[in-house]
């Protein structure tokens, strides 16, 4: 079974596609860590609203929440995976934390929802109404039943005068948070409005200041998730946290290492790329509970070249590759994202993106996600 892919160079070239896909998987909870895939969402592409703005499928959507807790992962919802900021509103976001916990109680399976501030209008904030914005999503969440992760605000990037500044907002919300959250560090290469987070642009400065609002908090705080892409950096941060207090990895291109730990110490994850590798992680995951860790880098380190590439700079624009693994594995009938936002990647880089997938056998149906890449580059003027 070939399929011809296009280079960047405009060049073709001959893909052998797998025909054999993975074993089924022993399906299970991984229990010496805790694995959150941050889902996204699937879009309604015969549908819009009156104002225009894009329509979420809540049956396909709920769908892929039930397929991850299904192979024993936990979902990290309503974050940036789930376009928060890029096509998912807040009373969309709001609707979609309410139904996921309902299904998450079914199902058995864990969750837990991002806080943001993301119903404020554009234009500057005060503290006061960045903590009520806040305020008003935790509330919610915790109102469904779920548990919050606090994400990184853009307003309160632009408002902040300086680390006092972040360290009075968190320090209300975790004044008040019912149950323990996580904190999500969020760097500038998911979100170029969110440099110079926690008062610093110097990382070892924000860093302090991360690891005092967790010291002076640490009962009200569940982990941290770091962003960052900086395997040392999260390494570091990571023998600062208080006992207890969990270090979630967010960093998309070293996670085998830094999940397998340094003997030591470890992260758990909570991954935008556990979606789409979602058997391989929860085989390597079942091997760490079997206290094999060599198994267990065997099964995910090749998943690192898909990873990747799913997250090459501008690293926001994962989510579309994302969404297009969705569609080729046939967990989705279409190719369309909220606010159109599969037209961020080039046709090369989706095609090395059905080639990275293929190779590592993720596709249930090898054959229907070679016919779809097939009709996507048709659709372009690739000839198959």
């Amino acid at each position: 079974m070939r399929i011809r892919l296009p280079a960047p160079d405009g060049s073709l070239r001959v893909h052998e596609a797998c025909r054999t896909p993975l074993p089924p998987l022993r399906c299970g909870p991984v229990r010496s860590r805790t694995f959150y895939a941050a889902a996204h969402v699937v879009a309604d592409p015969l549908a819009a609203s009156a104002d225009g703005v894009p329509v979420v499928d809540w049956d396909a959507t709920l769908a892929v929440r039930r397929r991850l807790w299904d192979q024993g992962l936990g979902v990290a919802e309503a974050m940036d995976t789930a376009q928060r900021g890029t096509g998912l509103d807040w009373p969309a976001a709001a609707e979609l934390i309410r139904r996921s916990v309902v299904e998450a109680r079914a199902a058995g399976g864990r969750i837990v929802c991002g806080v943001g501030t993301d119903q404020l209008p554009s234009g500057p904030h005060s503290p006061a109404a960045i903590i009520a914005a806040y305020e008003a999503q935790l509330a919610h969440v915790e109102e469904c039943g779920g548990r919050a992760v606090l994400m990184a605000s853009r307003a309160l990037a632009a408002a902040a005068r300086g680390p006092e500044d972040y360290q009075t907002v968190y320090g209300a919300l975790l004044r008040q948070a019912a149950r323990p959250v996580v904190l999500h560090w969020l760097g500038p290469m998911f979100d170029p409005a969110l440099a110079g987070y926690w008062g610093h642009s110097d990382l070892d400065l924000a860093t302090d200041v991360l690891v005092k609002i967790v010291e002076d908090w640490s009962d009200r705080v569940d982990g941290v998730k770091v962003s960052l892409l900086d395997a040392r950096r999260e390494v570091v941060l990571r023998r600062r946290l208080p006992p207890g207090v969990r270090c979630y990895t967010g960093d998309d291109h070293h996670y085998p290492e830094l999940v397998e730990g340094d003997g030591q110490l470890f992260s758990h994850a909570l991954l935008g790329v556990l979606g789409p590798i979602a058997p391989l992680a929860v085989r390597a995951g079942q091997a760490l509970d079997r206290g094999d860790p060599a198994e267990f880098r065997r099964i995910l380190d090749p998943t690192l070249p898909l990873a990747r590439h799913l997250f090459a700079a501008p690293t926001r624009h994962y989510r579309t590759g994302v969404v297009l693994l969705a569609w080729l594995s046939g967990f989705q009938d279409h190719f369309t994202m909220l606010g159109g936002w599969q037209s961020a990647r080039s046709l090369p880089h989706l095609a090395t993106t059905y080639e990275e997938a293929d190779r590592l056998g993720l596709f249930p149906d090898p054959e229907l996600a070679a016919q779809r890449m097939r009709g996507l580059l048709s659709l372009h003027g690739v000839p198959s």
